[in-house]
């Protein structure tokens, strides 16, 4: 993987599966909407058995732990990865980039390449593709429209200034997503 793609991957793989066995087993009865019978399907135990841990009149056994925590590890990070998708498509991200950027401009400007360290919100219509270019694993894609966010962001100010100018960023040192809002979930343990 590329920087992009791993700043981005890691702004959505930042919270830990639930590591108790109760936190785990909450886990698994939230996502099975209470259904003792479907979580002792999915750990193969008796639903007796499940409901005993419910009341809290019995532990699982050793193995009966290694299932949980298996399976919650299973459903954890794909219930993270969307939440953070809904928080992304209803209050946007940005992006901090270090890396080179080089620029094509009208007659009289500069267009040296250099380096910079920016923190800029991402432009709304570009939420989306920036997430597909994510999933998809297209780390030029995702260069691209952080420079064309950038671009349209921070060096044209939304069309205030710099008209025509063609924003390039090449050589990235780091990138970091905030998703705006993201403090987390204190249901998901």
């Amino acid at each position: 993987m590329g920087k992009m793609l791993d700043g981005f991957r890691a702004a959505i793989h930042t919270r830990k599966a639930p590591q108790s066995w109760g936190a785990q087993f909450k886990f698994l009865m939230k996502g099975a909407k209470g259904s003792t019978k479907a979580v002792a399907e999915r750990l193969g135990v008796s639903q007796r058995t499940v409901q005993r841990w419910a009341k809290g009149t019995a532990q699982p056994s050793k193995k009966a732990a290694e299932t949980m925590a298996a399976e919650t590890g299973k459903a954890w990070q794909p219930r993270v990865k969307e939440r953070a998708k809904q928080r992304a498509a209803t209050r946007g991200y940005s992006v901090s980039v270090a890396g080179t950027f080089g620029f094509r401009a009208a007659k009289g400007s500069t267009d040296d390449a250099r380096f910079r360290q920016l923190t800029q919100q991402m432009p709304d219509r570009l939420v989306g593709p920036l997430w597909d270019a994510m999933e998809a694993g297209d780390e030029e894609g995702l260069r691209e429209l952080v420079a064309a966010g950038l671009g349209e962001e921070y060096f044209r100010d939304r069309g205030r200034r710099a008209d025509g100018l063609d924003v390039e960023l090449t050589d990235v040192e780091s990138l970091d997503l905030d998703i705006w809002g993201d403090e987390g979930d204190e249901d998901d343990e």
